[in-house]
């Protein structure tokens, strides 16, 4: 594997904080807005789309906090950081299948079902692939690929969740 250098670390970072930032905006206007105020029942839906943006918000974390730790410390920190970090992915990734299959969940977004699926494949990939690229103990390069994967998960996550949430107004949503 190749070196990576501290500042492709740092400006990974960056690119997650800014991730999570717009995020949590999104967020908070959702819910100062209209169509959040005048939504009746779907309990179903709201602890999924509860559970989704916390899912979100770990999967953008990965690629902000594991960085730091690698440009910051030795590569055993970085690791354990990712490995902590993975637990908890695995944990919310199960919590959102879970909420996908409840009864009146999936029924939020075609987008949102395609994304959990693909969100669910690309975790086994990201939690993974550093010890399948650097065996035992991987080198900080290591990490890369399944940080990325993980940016990009993020990413296309807050794509379904606006797809979903300020998409065209569905028979439900009217208030009524």
């Amino acid at each position: 594997m190749r070196e990576i250098s501290d500042e492709f670390f740092l400006t990974m970072a960056e690119v997650s904080a800014a991730l999570v930032g717009t995020l949590l905006v999104g967020v908070f206007f959702y819910l100062d807005s209209d169509r959040y105020k005048n939504r009746q029942g779907a309990a179903a839906a709201d602890r999924y789309m509860r559970s989704g943006v916390r899912w979100i918000f770990l999967v953008s974390a990965m690629p902000l906090l594991v960085p730091l730790t690698l440009a910051g410390l030795e590569p055993f920190w970085g690791a354990l950081t990712f490995i902590a970090l993975s637990v908890v992915l695995v944990a919310l990734t199960a919590n959102t299948t879970y909420r996908t299959v409840a009864r009146g969940a999936s029924a939020v977004s075609t987008a949102f079902v395609i994304n959990e699926v693909a969100t669910t494949a690309a975790v086994v990939v990201l939690v993974t692939l550093p010890w399948v690229l650097g065996g035992w103990v991987p080198p900080p390069s290591a990490f890369v690929p399944s940080l990325l994967l993980a940016l990009g998960s993020g990413f296309f996550s807050i794509v379904a969740l606006v797809m979903t949430l300020f998409g065209p107004a569905r028979q439900d949503d009217t208030p009524g």
